[in-house]
């Protein structure tokens, strides 16, 4: 990596701000919330699960075969990423009969999909 780059993201001169840094190292997260905040983004990195859950957050609710073909994702990666969200408490399944319905499990996620989204516009927007 050129030094120019590296130079914008470091320090030009090296003085520690004690007080700032204690306070940030007092509210930071416990490991293992860290571990679980860190998988919960690898679970939501994926583009077929993504599309997936942005598909659920514009229709509400779907079964196996309609996210298949809403998205043009194979039912068998459909069923296999559904069974992962479904896992991580992100999405949840109702039964109807023989078919299951499944839809975006509380508010919570449907605030970081459209936080999430709105994050990319503005970014996008900042760099144009």
């Amino acid at each position: 990596m050129p030094d120019d780059v590296v130079g914008l993201d470091a320090c030009a001169t090296r003085v520690i701000d004690e007080p700032r840094v204690e306070a940030a190292r007092a509210q930071l997260l416990p490991e293992d919330e860290l571990n679980d905040l860190a998988q919960l983004f690898r679970l939501l990195g994926d583009a077929t699960r993504a599309r997936l859950l942005y598909a659920l957050l514009e229709a509400g609710e779907l079964c196996v075969c309609d996210l298949s073909a809403a998205t043009g994702t194979p039912e068998t990666n459909v069923s296999h990423a559904l069974r992962l969200l479904r896992t991580a408490g992100i999405v949840k399944a109702r039964r109807s009969g023989r078919m299951m319905f499944y839809s975006l499990d509380d508010a919570h996620v449907r605030m970081l999909l459209d936080i999430s989204r709105e994050h990319l516009r503005h970014a996008k927007g900042r760099h144009l």
